[in-house]
């Protein structure tokens, strides 16, 4: 897995090769499969805690294996497997790609900074719907306001659940390992005071490491899951013939419904305990751009899951000829006393395996949630210049381990445990039910019957779970609906504030006559330099540069507006990352540089962007210059701008630069390879259709031309004014960048409700001042930072 930054981590050209595949698939256990390879360590533990009790007749047995059986078949096999991993986003999964697809195919997004210059990406690729476009559903969608806050709603419950999974799964895995040794060693008595202890340093210990990356152990993750698995499937089938060879009747539905039959409610609550059997399931999509759907799908179908099903089989085959009232249900007993410690160890090894594995998931959506702007700015670290997407958010490790410790003391016991672990991971995989029904229909123009018939079928299987869950709420399960009911609060008061702040700069920018007004004339200087002006505005003069010009009547001699903006895709490439343009004429100086992200991309580092940046505005002036004065080259266009001024113009520049910066010869010729050729230009966006997506923007390619009679004097005219404003350029860049930051406060207006007055003046300015500024998040070094306050009336 040795990879570029904002590359797969598998190579399309090899998806045939069947040993790279198998490679792939041996490397997804680790990843992948932790959490969901350590269930039958609480399984029947959780089932039988309380609600029904291990008879002679071993109904109860028989019973939760058929549930068991049926429900790892029904949801990670047939719903995950065969439909949901096929719903990815150029190979990402997980709750955000479903959002992404929908919102690419849809106009359902809330945040307004949508430009037809993203459907050009590359990636940004979208299903050819049919002649007949099930296209009423669609438009239903995207007509009502209120249905687009549902989705969002929705989406960012599935994340909160997430993020509780990632304060539970370390809980209950660590400390159902640890719990055997009660088995093993230990009475009763001195169990209950050394399982807490150990559990904690366990877990400390886990997220002291989590800074280290994932990359810089993750060669041992396969080989322990690979060894957990085919112990447990081993001890499974030793199990099966020597205690009970016909245990696999029992995977008869028949026996569910006897099951039900003999306990009725009291083995509909158990089912809350039966539905950990799936918990890490999430994980084969969401980290389905790790690998790829033929890998995972082969790992869990030839592996995976026929290891897990002996598992379940042998634990029910002992327990079957094993009816004494001492006797505590725990996957340990059935392990012979011989080979009791290798396992003990062994699955505190993957038990801390299937926690690094949530750990790391619950950075990477907080990460998305960021791109989404519904989540508080933190400080992301990318841990591995090798294999992408791997991240460490400091202040979200210590909250978690904080957290994490907590409810391990004060749960104690894996029941409680097991009914807020199952609360959560049943929510987030409705959440997936529901979004991938909407993929169905929106994205892949399925007739809506059939996205109907997947919601009802394997929405019913969930809810009935969910249900079980759901009335265990004072036996744990409210804390998963309390962390994620105040996880929501949060993040919906972030993103409203986004929105009206975005809202209010695009009613409140400065017009182009403005900025090229300012002169001598007014008092205004240029001073040596260049200001970077950061905004979220994708055309127009930003409030807050007219703020700092007020204040301070100077500005740098080269200016450049940057708008660092996500897009629903989960990559952008580096060839189409930078969209370039004038503001004004060439001898203003003044530009404008949107860079785009994907919501799985990590920001690059200031100084790399300073020099990028730089390079970026070189091969746009040397690109400009050519197309717009030169006579040796000319714009194929298929819908022509030439009357249009290059100032309403943006260009996609690509990685290969014009020349060197030293000793660049006027004579010298654009190369075809220098700019992104191929790539769309596009016209910015005017303020009433900068709300609105519209159709994609022609392509316009560069081609040489050449005339004999003016060539020589065409391109000396050209070069040198070029060079006059490359050298001003370098110059600058000599004399120093100033980062120019808008620090904002946000306040109501007068009459606004109590609710939204709690929520900006309160809510937000609160979040604000406690969690990173955009200095931090954009890595802005101190020594370059200008903020200039604002206060948005909303």
């Amino acid at each position: 897995m040795d990879l570029e930054p904002g590359r797969k981590c598998w190579d399309t050209s090899k998806r045939g090769d069947w040993k790279t595949i198998l490679l792939l698939a041996y490397q997804s256990l680790g990843v992948v499969y932790g959490d969901l390879s350590i269930s039958p360590l609480y399984v029947f533990t959780s089932t039988f805690a309380e609600d029904i009790e291990h008879s002679e007749t071993n109904e109860e047995i028989y019973g939760t294996l058929s549930f068991v059986f049926w429900t790892l078949t029904l949801i990670p096999l047939f719903k995950y497997v065969f439909v949901v991993l096929r719903a990815d986003d150029n190979g990402e999964g997980g709750t955000f790609a479903l959002y992404s697809l929908i919102c690419r195919h849809a106009k359902v997004s809330l945040l307004p900074n949508r430009q037809h210059a993203d459907e050009a990406l590359s990636s940004y690729k979208m299903e050819e719907p049919p002649e007949k476009e099930y296209s009423k559903f669609k438009m239903l969608l995207e007509k009502y306001k209120t249905l687009h806050t549902a989705l969002l709603i929705v989406v960012l419950l599935g994340t909160c659940m997430v993020i509780g999974d990632g304060v539970l799964t370390p809980a209950i895995s660590v400390f159902s390992a640890v719990s055997g040794l009660e088995v093993s060693i230990m009475s009763k008595k001195h169990h209950q005071y050394a399982v807490i202890p150990i559990t904690c340093f366990i877990l400390v210990c886990l997220f002291a490491l989590q800074h280290y990356g994932t990359h810089k152990v993750g060669f041992f993750f396969a080989p322990i899951v690979l060894t957990w698995l085919l112990c447990i499937s081993t001890l499974g089938v030793y199990n099966i013939f020597k205690w009970n060879p016909h245990v696999y009747k029992a995977l008869s539905p028949y026996y569910m419904f006897k099951f039900l039959k003999k306990t009725r409610i009291s083995g509909w609550l158990s089912l809350g305990g039966i539905l950990l059997c799936i918990t890490g399931s999430e994980a084969m999509f969401a980290d389905l751009g790790h690998f790829n759907y033929m890998a995972i799908q082969i790992a869990f179908t030839f592996l995976v899951y026929p290891a897990l099903i002996l598992a379940y089989m042998g634990q029910a085959a002992y327990l079957s000829q094993h009816h004494n009232a001492d006797l505590r249900i725990s996957y340990y007993v059935s392990v012979p006393e011989s080979v009791r410690w290798p396992v003990l160890i062994l699955a505190i090894l993957a038990s801390v395996v299937g926690s690094q594995a949530i750990i790391s998931g619950t950075f990477s959506i907080i990460n998305q949630s960021q791109s989404l702007g519904c989540f508080p700015r933190v400080k992301v670290v990318h841990t591995s210049e090798k294999i992408h997407g791997q991240v460490y958010i400091p202040e979200i490790n210590w909250m978690l381990m904080i957290l994490c410790i907590a409810v391990t003391i004060g749960f104690r016991d894996t029941k409680h445990l097991g009914n807020a672990s199952g609360l959560a991971v049943m929510t987030v995989m409705l959440v997936t039910t529901c979004l991938t029904s909407l993929v169905i229909v929106v994205c892949w123009h399925k007739p809506p019957i059939l996205a109907l018939f997947f919601l009802l079928f394997f929405g019913s299987v969930e809810l009935l779970y969910f249900s079980a869950s759901l009335t265990k709420f004072r036996e744990g399960a409210w804390l998963p609906i309390l962390l994620a009911l105040f996880l929501m609060i949060i993040m919906l008061i972030w993103h409203y504030a986004t929105i009206k702040k975005y809202e209010y700069d695009l009613h409140n920018k400065v017009s182009l006559e403005w900025l090229l007004a300012l002169g001598p004339s007014l008092g205004i200087a240029r001073v040596p330099g260049i200001g970077l002006v950061f905004t979220d505005l994708t055309t127009g003069i930003p409030a807050n540069f007219s703020r700092f010009v007020t204040n301070l009547p100077a500005y740098h001699r080269v200016l450049v507006f940057v708008c660092v903006k996500s897009v629903p895709v989960p990559h952008v490439t580096p060839e189409e990352r930078y969209l370039v343009g004038r503001v004004g004429p060439a001898t203003h100086r003044s530009y404008r540089c949107i860079v785009r992200y994907g919501y799985r991309d990590v920001h690059q580092d200031v100084d790399s962007f300073e020099t990028e940046l730089v390079k970026k505005l070189s091969d746009f002036i040397q690109y400009d210059w050519y197309r717009t004065r030169g006579n040796s080259m000319s714009i194929e266009d298929d819908g022509s701008h030439s009357n249009e001024s290059s100032s309403y113009r943006l260009t996609v520049i690509g990685t290969t630069s014009f020349c060197s910066q030293q000793g660049y010869e006027s004579q010298q010729s654009v190369q075809p390879g220098s700019v992104s050729v191929g790539f769309p230009s596009v016209q910015s966006l005017t303020d009433v259709i900068e709300m609105e997506p519209m159709d994609a923007a022609p392509e316009r390619r560069v081609r040489f031309a050449v005339d004999d009679d003016h060539e020589s004097e065409t391109r000396s005219e050209v070069g040198v004014q070029m060079q006059e404003e490359l050298e001003d350029l370098y110059a600058a860049q000599e004399a120093g960048i100033a980062f120019i930051l808008g620090h904002s406060y946000m306040k109501t207006k007068q009459g606004s409700s109590f609710i939204k007055k709690l929520a900006l003046n309160y809510g937000y300015n609160f979040l604000r001042r406690n969690c990173r500024g955009p200095d931090v998040s954009l890595k802005v070094p101190p020594v370059s930072l200008l903020e200039v306050g604002m206060v948005y009336i909303v």
